[in-house]
């Protein structure tokens, strides 16, 4: 990315650098024939040239600046100094739009003789025009793909020195048909085109400064965000653009039930979108969790437990009679008093009421929180081989078969046991839990020192 700025700020500086060379030169031959030849139109024009000089120095040094990174004084980089800076030109466009239309206004009154003409500032203005056209097309291809609105006033500015230069030649051709104010009248219409130019600049750069949404950046991002899988809405979306960069403020709703790491993912979907689809952009994104109407009774009641910040498992749902039959088993602190997991117990229940209505039945089973198990050692051969043969013994018990990868580990809360086990690929799920079930009563009833028994169940192998 920093290779891509540097690049995008060294083809700025490199064309506006171009453009000062340009600008410099065609100002001072136009100003020096039309001082020779006495045209005002030619050497109102050779100011205006004069002032692009100095618009270009302006913006070769603003493009130096205005891409470098945000920093601890500039939160949104440095970007508006192009907008700054453009204002400025407009002003000195202005200020000699004025001057130029108040001359020409006065020898008009006071029939001015006609300038001397020649085939000279002919030529000049045909060379000016050539290389402005030029020019002016180079910076608004840059202008267009670096979004420096300092660029496109230094391509403005080249633009109405184009159509100028046009305007002069029409009041020399004019005059050298014997219409004595065609120089006058050319030296206005300069003026005209200097002041239409300015306006129409003067306006995007003012709304860039009062931070007006780019014409439809609001609907690409919001169409970007909205296209990412898991966005339910768009609640509020701004959009700013800073120099080249979009800045972009969303509030989006997404499933409450959805976990931290998925929001996070979410988010970071949505940044690449609207990145993609505005061609550079800083997104700051802010999710709420909002209900949806396909969510299960289960995954509401979850819900009201996280919110508590409350660990509860084994949740059962029934539907008896019409009416909601609700079972829970919730963790608490083990050295915590009845009391005091009682009272919480209640508050859970009475969430899941104010939820679900008060005719809901819910039962909470209260359990200590499994502890923090320490650090253990493997058992001997010999245990692990005894309580192996009882798994195997259990499990010939039940449909399952091929008691696999037993592993017994000593610790100070009691043993715990680890197998594996195989069943029929057809057994369905609940069947296959009863069926572990009964071999982990089997071994706890047998070794009471066993703490706890994990097991996992596979299908046939291969």
């Amino acid at each position: 990315m920093k290779d891509a700025v540097s690049h995008v700020d060294s083809g700025k500086a490199r064309v506006a650098a171009i453009s000062i060379a340009a600008s410099a030169s065609m100002a001072a031959a136009k100003f020096v024939v039309g001082i020779l030849i006495g045209s005002l139109a030619l050497v109102s024009e050779a100011l205006h040239s004069a002032v692009d000089v100095v618009a270009t120095v302006i913006t070769w040094m603003v493009v130096r600046v205005s891409d470098r990174p945000a920093d601890d004084e500039h939160h949104y980089g440095h970007g508006k100094l192009e907008s700054l800076s453009a204002l400025g030109v407009i002003a000195l466009l202005y200020v000699l739009a004025g001057g130029v239309l108040v001359e020409s206004v006065s020898r008009l009154r006071e029939a001015a003789p006609p300038p001397q003409l020649s085939a000279i500032p002919f030529v000049v203005l045909l060379i000016d025009i050539a290389v402005n056209f030029w020019r002016a097309r180079a910076l608004h291809r840059a202008a267009h793909e670096t979004h420096s609105q300092a660029l496109a006033a230094d391509a403005l500015h080249f633009a109405s020195d184009v159509l100028g230069s046009i305007a002069v030649i029409a009041g020399l051709v004019l005059t050298a048909f014997g219409f004595w104010w065609g120089d006058s009248a050319a030296a206005v219409a300069v003026a005209v085109m200097i002041s239409v130019l300015g306006l129409r600049l003067a306006r995007s750069t003012v709304e860039t400064l009062l931070d007006r949404a780019p014409d439809g950046a609001a609907e690409k991002a919001d169409v970007a965000i909205r296209s990412v899988a898991g966005v339910v809405g768009v609640e509020r979306l701004r959009v700013r653009l800073v120099g080249a960069t979009h800045f972009v403020d969303a509030t989006v709703t997404v499933p409450r039930t959805y976990p931290i790491d998925r929001v996070h993912e979410i988010k970071r979907d949505a940044q690449a979108a609207v990145d993609a689809s505005l061609g550079g952009a800083d997104v700051t994104f802010t999710t709420v969790p909002v209900a949806l109407s396909n969510e299960s009774v289960r995954e509401r009641i979850m819900v009201i437990a996280r919110n508590s910040g409350l660990a509860i498992h084994h949740v059962t749902v029934h539907d008896i009679g019409g009416r909601l039959i609700v079972a829970i088993d919730l963790e608490v602190d083990g050295d915590m008093t009845l009391v005091a997991a009682h009272a919480i117990a209640h508050e859970l229940e009475r969430s899941i009421r104010d939820e679900f209505g008060a005719d809901v039945e819910v039962d909470t089973h209260i359990e200590p929180l499994e502890p923090e198990l320490p650090f253990g050692i493997d058992a001997p051969a010999e245990r692990i081989a005894l309580i192996a043969d009882a798994l195997q013994r259990f499990a010939a018990e039940t449909d399952m078969y091929d008691v696999h990868n037993v592993r017994v580990r000593n610790t100070e809360a009691g043993e715990i046991v680890n197998f594996h086990c195989r069943a029929a690929p057809s057994m369905s799920v609940l069947k296959v839990h009863d069926n572990v079930d009964h071999i982990e009563r089997g071994i706890r009833r047998t070794f009471p020192t066993v703490k706890r028994v994990i097991s996992h169940a596979e299908p046939p192998h291969g």
